[in-house]
């Protein structure tokens, strides 16, 4: 519980909207603002659901009975996370909804600001401006605390342009806030952490190397095969939704390279080659923090000459953009 809340409230300081990126050197957030919710606070609320399932569900351990029957409390917790998922992403009607946002162009008074009509009316959309999982967020968390650039603004009918303003002629959702990790898809991304405990406990319970690789390769094969036909079915694959074919699939695909890691690293011994990999692995939290999270590129940009705009980073970025 402490680890879960330490992550979250670490992601909440690093995505929150606290420090402003490599465009400039000051910090702070409004807290009518504050982006709440993350990359990290995503991977704690996954490792916290993952943990108590592992501490208070039973599991009962039958020897040779297979990889699927023995922790099955764990597969019911996955199956009814999924049904939940897919029931509010399909079953919940969207209304028609509105947003305010500032003008550009103004001076900053409270009365110069645009009011955006989103036209929706639909059940069971996965659209970027009708789906339920936007609506949820919209509700419990608010709009202001939803992340501002989502990705969907590089859609065609967006027409972003070079310096990242939307076109006036785009559709109203383009302006819209939405976060890709929002309260409906963290059931799905929790699934994804007790997906990775079946891996693990195949790892602490099981000794000979074939039998290893027998299991998780079953276990990422008829993951890979559901995945793709509820694709094929109309399941998209969809990491902003982090739809059910999505969680299946990209499970799979990390199952497939463990299992060829393993091979490689535990099975024929060849460590030399995967250091670095090895090295990545154990310090993946400080990795993101400092390059995702541009906390590194914040720090060197702190060190200029003259003028803040003398530094570094900022040539770098000028010259790329320039490029």
């Amino acid at each position: 519980m402490l680890r879960a809340t330490n992550l979250f409230f670490l992601g909440v300081l690093l995505q929150g909207g606290y420090l402003h990126g490599i465009t400039s050197l000051t910090y702070g957030v409004n807290i009518e603002r504050i982006r709440w919710l993350g990359i990290l606070q995503r991977i704690s609320i996954g490792y916290l659901v993952a943990a108590l399932c592992e501490i208070w569900l039973p599991c009962k351990i039958w020897r040779r009975t297979g990889f699927f029957k023995d922790h099955y409390s764990h597969w019911c917790v996955m199956v009814s996370l999924s049904a939940i998922y897919l029931g509010l992403l399909y079953g919940l009607f969207v209304p028609d909804w509105q947003f305010i946002l500032p003008d550009p162009m103004s001076s900053g008074s409270s009365n110069d600001s645009n009011v955006y009509k989103v036209s929706c009316g639909v059940r069971g959309d996965l659209g970027p401006g009708c789906n339920s999982a936007g609506m949820i967020d919209r509700y419990i968390i608010g709009l202001d605390h939803l992340y501002a650039k989502p990705v969907y603004r590089n859609l065609k009918q967006c027409n972003i342009s070079n310096n990242g303003e939307v076109s006036e002629s785009s559709p109203p959702w383009c302006r819209a806030p939405f976060d890709p990790e929002g309260i409906l898809s963290s059931l799905t991304a929790a699934v994804t952490c007790i997906i990775g405990l079946q891996y693990g406990h195949t790892l602490a319970q099981v000794q000979d190397h074939k039998e290893r690789l027998y299991n998780w390769s079953l276990f990422s094969v008829s993951m890979f095969a559901l995945g793709l036909f509820l694709a094929i079915m109309g399941i998209p694959l969809n990491k902003s939704l982090y739809t059910v074919s999505y969680v299946l699939i990209s499970s799979a695909s990390a199952g497939f390279t463990f299992c060829a890691l393993y091979l490689l690293v535990d099975v024929h011994c060849y460590r030399r080659s995967t250091f670095p990999l090895e090295w990545m692995g154990r310090h993946s939290l400080s990795i993101f923090i400092l390059i995702a999270s541009n906390l590194a590129v914040i720090t060197l940009q702190g060190f200029y000459w003259t003028s803040p705009e003398n530094n570094i980073i900022h040539w770098v970025v000028k010259r790329f953009m320039q490029a």
